[in-house]
């Protein structure tokens, strides 16, 4: 193709809105030269493949890798767990969001609110009393990992840290960056949390409760619509996406808003738009850039004939600011009209299950930090970091200087 015909090097994809742009343009549905892989950029392609689960499974057959010299590599591996959940198909994938979704309704989420409140504050006076701070670390991190850890699914006996270890681990070892030694060499750390998730499930099925996550998981394991291993596997993916996708949404979020003092002092004057930003958030930087799919057989997309088996990157990222749906794509502008249109929770039967939760605790975060400061700045003396993932768009280190009030 024209213009990019190129391999792609991976650490690239960290700032890839130029490649985006790219191919929209020239190349919506692009086969990458010498590998079995698709990419879909534009907002028309991105949503037809969405709707098509027929033919674009959510089974996850391929890990992507970096070659030695820096090059994106594709890996076909088969099911890498069971096909549960997020990574099943119609009908199972129906019948399995069932077994969860009384537990994730928008009535029992918008009931955590005042928990939410109160750890965001209790994190906020550790970060506030000195004038400089890390909101990846101290807020942004945290937060996310213990509502969902503790009050959504309900596991017990918890050690944070630890969890949050093994769970950006994972993110590492999907990210696209490591080599494949490098990806072997993190795995076993990766597997302790399998696991601590087997045995957190075990307690459940010895010591019945009611009201989480984790319960229906056992329930499921009793009355045989799950067995133990799809079900241990649906929890670390639960805990796993909930806590990234929120952690990567807030920090993008404050990180935006320390770039932008007039933007800041706006919503700061007006706390009850910080909704409608966090919209804009998900359109403009995407907590996931894009989410794998498999061709379930062969099949044709803008013109493109795909083979079957084949890996289809839809890319959230570039179709969330493609020029043909969204104006001025590349600016922030809150109250956009069509910002309910973005993919920044994906889209379709796989849209994401947590959802409200994400919006809740980043408004909730948001408004506390803007209420309870004056300002806040990108500290010139420290550096943001991202995680090491082109998948994942998250803050691994994000320096602050705060005024408190």
């Amino acid at each position: 193709m024209p213009g990019i015909d190129e391999r792609i090097v991976a650490v690239d994809l960290l700032h890839p809105y130029p490649l985006f742009t790219r191919l929209r343009r020239e190349a919506p549905v692009w086969h990458l030269p010498g590998e079995p892989a698709f990419f879909v950029s534009t907002w028309e392609f991105v949503a037809e493949a969405t709707s098509r689960v027929h033919d674009f499974s959510n089974h996850f057959r391929y890990t992507l890798f970096s070659h030695d010299d820096g090059t994106l590599g594709f890996l076909e591996t088969g099911p890498t767990g069971p096909d549960v959940f997020a990574g099943e198909d119609p009908p199972a994938h129906t019948a399995q969001r069932k077994i969860f979704f009384s537990e994730l309704v928008r009535t029992k989420i918008d009931a955590l609110e005042p928990y939410v409140l109160t750890l965001t504050d209790e994190l906020l006076d550790g970060l506030l009393i000195q004038d400089k701070c890390d909101a990846a670390t101290g807020l942004a991190h945290p937060l996310p990992m213990q509502v969902v850890a503790e009050r959504v699914i309900g596991f017990r006996d918890l050690d944070l840290a630890q969890i949050r270890r093994w769970t950006f681990a994972g993110s590492r070892l999907v990210g696209g960056l490591l080599t494949l030694d490098q990806m072997a060499s993190l795995r076993d750390e990766v597997g302790g949390m399998a696991a601590w998730t087997d045995a957190q499930l075990n307690s459940a099925l010895e010591s019945p409760t009611e009201g989480d996550v984790l319960s229906a998981a056992a329930t499921a394991v009793r009355n045989g619509s799950l067995t133990h291993e799809e079900a241990a596997f649906t929890l670390m993916v639960l805990l796993g996406a909930g806590a990234e996708t929120t952690t990567s949404l807030i920090g993008i979020a404050i990180a935006l808003l320390a770039e932008r003092p007039v933007l800041q002092a706006a919503l700061r004057a007006e706390t009850a738009k910080v909704a409608t930003f966090i919209e804009e958030v998900l359109r403009f930087e995407s907590p996931f850039r894009y989410h794998p799919r498999t061709t379930a057989r062969p099949v044709e997309l803008g013109g493109i004939k795909i083979p079957e088996g084949a890996l289809v990157m839809l890319l959230w990222g570039a179709a969330n600011r493609d020029e043909a749906v969204f104006e001025r794509p590349d600016e922030i502008v809150v109250g956009r009209r069509n910002v309910h249109l973005h993919f920044g929770f994906g889209r379709g039967i796989h849209h994401c299950v947590g959802a409200p939760l994400a919006r809740l605790e980043a408004r909730v975060v948001l408004t506390r930090l803007l209420e309870r400061t004056r300002s806040f700045s990108l500290d010139s003396d420290g550096k943001q970091r991202w995680a090491e993932s082109i998948w994942i768009h998250r803050h691994e280190h994000l320096p602050l200087k705060v005024e408190a009030r």
